[in-house]
C-alpha cells in the first residue's frame, strides 16, 4: 500500500510529496518535530506533545500552524488512511521557505512548512528488547545549550548512536563533566534513570535535558504507586552501580539498562521496577490514548 503523507495541508502518496530546496529545515536545520506513538489505532499522550510542540515553538519564535484540533484531526487520518494500528506519527515544522539562501530570518508572514507521516511498527508495545534489556556505552555531550527544544537538529544523537553500534551497544548516555565526575545528561533519543536503594533517580528538567513526555507521565505513574523519585543528576560511576537503570522514550515506553560500559547492573537482567514501570505505563496510557 503506497503510504499516505501530509505535506502543508495537503494528503499525498509520498511519492509526490516535496519541499522547497530552500526550506529552512534543510538549509540551517530551522525547525521542531514531535513523535506521537500508535497502539491500537489510538495516539499516546496526544495533549502533552501538542503543549511541547508549541514550547518548542515559541522558544524559536516559529508561529504555530495549526491548532490542537487540528492536528488531532490530520494524524488522526493518517493513522486510518494507512491503515495503522501500531506505530507512529512524525510530525515537523520548519520556518518555511524564504526563496533563497540566507542566514537571516526570512520575513514574519512566511508561512511554516509541516510536514507528517506514520510509521508502521507492528507489536510496538512489544518489543522483545523489553524482556533481555539494553547495553549502552557513554559518549562525550557536544549538543548545543537548548537540549530541551526538540529542534530537528539530530546530527550528533545520529552519530552517538552509530558510534554506540560500532562498540556492540543498543544505544549511547550522553555525559559531561560534573563536579563529582561524569555526569549523565540523558539519552540520544531517550530520557535516562537509575534504580538505587529502591529510588529512581533522574535528572532534573532544565535546558540540558529534553522534557520527555513520556518522561513526565512515567514519573507521575512511579509517585502514584509510592516509589521514591529523585529528580538530580547522578554519575556514570553512580550509574555502574545502580540496581537497576531504564530509559524512556515515545516509540520505547520503558526500556530497562541491563549494561553501562561493560558493567552488568545487578544480575545482568531486566530490574523489578523497569518492568512495572513499563506494565503501568502501557496500562494507563492505553486507557487515555485518543
Amino acid at each position: 500500500m503506497t503510504r499516505t503523507v501530509f505535506v502543508n495541508g495537503s494528503y499525498l502518496p509520498e511519492a509526490q510529496a516535496t519541499v522547497s530546496i530552500f526550506d529552512r529545515g534543510f538549509l540551517m536545520a530551522d525547525g521542531v518535530y514531535e513523535v506521537v506513538s500508535v497502539l491500537d489505532g489510538r495516539l499516546l499522550d496526544f495533549d502533552g506533545h501538542m503543549a511541547r510542540l508549541g514550547r518548542s515553538l515559541d522558544a524559536l519564535g516559529i508561529a504555530q500552524p495549526m491548532t490542537d484540533t487540528e492536528w488531532l484531526a490530520a494524524q488522526r487520518r493518517l493513522v486510518a488512511d494507512n491503515a495503522i494500528t501500531d506505530g507512529l506519527v512524525y510530525l515537523q515544522v520548519t520556518r518555511g521557505n524564504p526563496g533563497d539562501r540566507d542566514f537571516a530570518y526570512p520575513p514574519a508572514d512566511t508561512p511554516p512548512t509541516v510536514v507528517m507521516f506514520t510509521q508502521s511498527k507492528p507489536g510496538l508495545a512489544d518489543n522483545p528488547q523489553a524482556q533481555t534489556g539494553l547495553r549502552i556505552c557513554t559518549v562525550p555531550d557536544i549538543r548545543w545549550a537548548r537540549r530541551d527544544i526538540k529542534t530537528v537538529q539530530l546530527l550528533y544523537p545520529s552519530m552517538a548512536k552509530m558510534e554506540a553500534k560500532a562498540r556492540d551497544c543498543d544505544d549511547a548516555w550522553l555525559v559531561e563533566d560534573g563536579p563529582t565526575g561524569k555526569v549523565v545528561t540523558e539519552g540520544t533519543s531517550n530520557n535516562a534513570y537509575i534504580v538505587k536503594g529502591g529510588s529512581i533517580v533522574t535528572r532534573a528538567l532544565s535546558n540540558d535535558i529534553l522534557h520527555g513526555i513520556t518522561r513526565a507521565a512515567v514519573l507521575r505513574f512511579a509517585r502514584e504507586a509510592q516509589m521514591n523519585v529523585e529528580e538530580r543528576s547522578f554519575t556514570v560511576d553512580e550509574a555502574k552501580a545502580a540496581d537497576e537503570a531504564f530509559i524512556t522514550s515515545a516509540s520505547a515506553f520503558v526500556m530497562p539498562v541491563v549494561e553501562i560500559d561493560g558493567a552488568r547492573l545487578g544480575d545482568g537482567q531486566p530490574g523489578p521496577v523497569a518492568l512495572r514501570l513499563r506494565e503501568i505505563y502501557l496500562e494507563e496510557s492505553r486507557k487515555t490514548a485518543i
